[in-house]
C-alpha cells in the first residue's frame, strides 16, 4: 500500500506522540467521603466525615457527598502538601476534589468545625508533610478529634492498621 505525502506526515505525527503516552496509564479511582450528622457506626459521634481518614493516590478523585444537609468540605490552608490548592465546597452540595500532590491534607466542615467535624486525606507518600500537619495549631473539639485521627493515622502509616 502506498501513502501520499499527507498520510505519511499524519503517520509520523502519530508516531511522535505515542512515546508521550504512558505504557500503562493508571485509571483514576473515585473515593467517597460522606458528610453526616451521625457516625454510621457510633450514634454518639455527631457531625462527622465518613470515613474520617482516607488513603488515596495522586490522580484519584475524592468525592465529598452531602448525605445530610448543611455540610461542606474546606481545606485548612496550613494543612496541605506543597503543590496542593486550597478548596472550599458549597454547603449542602456534593464536591469532587482531584488530588495530585502527595502528602497529608487536613480539612473541616465550615459550619461544624467547632463540633470537631474534621478529616484527613493521606495521598501517596503522606509522610512528605505529615509531621508538619500534626504540629499545626488546632482548637476546641477539632483539636481533640485531630489527636484521635493522628493516632489512627500513625498506625496506618506504620502498616499496623
Amino acid at each position: 500500500m502506498t501513502q501520499n505525502r499527507r498520510q505519511h506526515l499524519a503517520f509520523l505525527g502519530a508516531a511522535a506522540v505515542l512515546p508521550l503516552v504512558p505504557a500503562k496509564a493508571r485509571a483514576e479511582t473515585v473515593h467517597e467521603v460522606q458528610m453526616l450528622n451521625h457516625h454510621p457506626e457510633d450514634d454518639k459521634k455527631l457531625m462527622v466525615f465518613y470515613p474520617e481518614i482516607l488513603q488515596a493516590q495522586p490522580g484519584d478523585i475524592i468525592r465529598f457527598v452531602s448525605a445530610d444537609k448543611n455540610h461542606n468540605s474546606e481545606a485548612y490552608k496550613t494543612m496541605l502538601p506543597d503543590g496542593a490548592e486550597h478548596w472550599k465546597s458549597k454547603i449542602g452540595k456534593d464536591f469532587d476534589l482531584p488530588v495530585e500532590a502527595e502528602g497529608t491534607y487536613g480539612y473541616f466542615c465550615t459550619p461544624h468545625k467547632s463540633w470537631g467535624m474534621v478529616g484527613l486525606l493521606l495521598v501517596g507518600d503522606a509522610s512528605t508533610n505529615y509531621e508538619a500537619v500534626k504540629t499545626v495549631r488546632k482548637r476546641g473539639k477539632a483539636k481533640t478529634r485531630f489527636e484521635e485521627l493522628f493516632a489512627e493515622a500513625d498506625k496506618i502509616l506504620a502498616g499496623e492498621a
